[in-house]
C-alpha cells in the first residue's frame, strides 16, 4: 500500500467569488510541482444570530476545512478578501480555534503564503495580507512571498505583491482575474508545493 502523497492545504474564504477563483489558480500551480497533491477548502460564514447554522456540506465550491485538514497539510495557502485592510471575519473565527495546534507545535517549519482580493486597487490588500501572515508566524509556519523575480510583479497594472498575490475585483466584484493574476498565483502554488517537498525531503532520516 503506498503513502498518500503530500498535499497543500489551500484555504480561503469567498465571498462573491474572486478569492475562490484565486485558489484555483494557486492549485493548478501546486501540481506544477509534481509528487504533491493541492486541497481546497473553506470555512463557513460567521453569522450575527446566534441560532444561525451553516449546512456542514456547502452547497457549492469546496468543503469545509477540518481540524485534520490543517493539521497535516504539508504547506498552507490562506485566502481571504479584505474587511477595512483585514482578513474576513470567517477566517479569522477559524484561525482563533487553532489553538491545539499551536499548543502541540503541529505548523511549526511548513511552508505557508497568503492571497486576498478587493474591490478597489488600492484598498488594504497588503494590510490584509499582512494580518494572515500573523497567525502563521505564531504557529512557528515559514513565510513564503513572491520573489521579484516574477515578472508579473513588476508588469501588473492590476493585483500582485511581493507578500503574496492579490486580485483587484472591481467595485461591482465582476473583474476576472488577469493574466499576471493567474500568473502569480500559479507562482505561489508551485513554490510553496516545491518548499514542502524539498522539507519533506530532508526530515526523511
Amino acid at each position: 500500500m503506498t503513502a498518500p502523497l503530500p498535499y497543500v492545504l489551500i484555504l480561503y474564504y469567498s465571498h462573491s467569488g474572486s478569492v475562490a477563483a484565486m485558489a484555483q489558480q494557486i492549485a493548478r500551480g501546486v501540481t506544477q510541482a509534481g509528487g504533491i497533491e493541492a486541497r481546497l477548502r473553506t470555512v463557513p460564514a460567521v453569522s450575527p444570530v446566534s441560532e444561525a447554522t451553516a449546512p456542514k456540506v456547502p452547497a457549492e465550491g469546496a468543503v469545509y476545512c477540518t481540524e485534520a485538514d490543517f493539521a497535516e497539510c504539508s504547506a498552507l495557502a490562506l485566502g481571504s478578501p479584505t474587511r477595512f485592510g483585514n482578513m474576513a471575519a470567517a477566517m479569522k473565527y477559524f484561525l482563533d480555534g487553532t489553538g491545539a495546534q499551536w499548543l502541540s507545535g503541529t505548523m511549526i517549519n511548513k511552508p505557508a503564503g497568503v492571497f486576498t482580493s478587493t474591490s478597489s486597487l488600492h484598498g488594504g490588500q497588503e494590510s490584509t495580507l499582512l494580518s494572515m501572515m500573523l497567525p502563521l508566524l505564531h504557529h512557528g509556519m515559514l513565510f513564503c512571498g513572491l520573489p521579484y523575480s516574477e515578472a508579473g510583479l513588476t508588469q501588473t497594472s492590476t493585483g500582485g505583491t511581493p507578500y503574496g498575490p492579490s486580485h483587484h475585483a472591481g467595485v461591482q466584484n465582476n473583474q476576472s482575474l488577469s493574466e499576471h493574476e493567474k500568473q502569480l498565483c500559479q507562482a505561489l502554488g508551485k513554490r510553496l508545493a516545491t518548499l514542502a517537498l524539498q522539507l519533506n525531503s530532508k526530515a526523511v532520516p
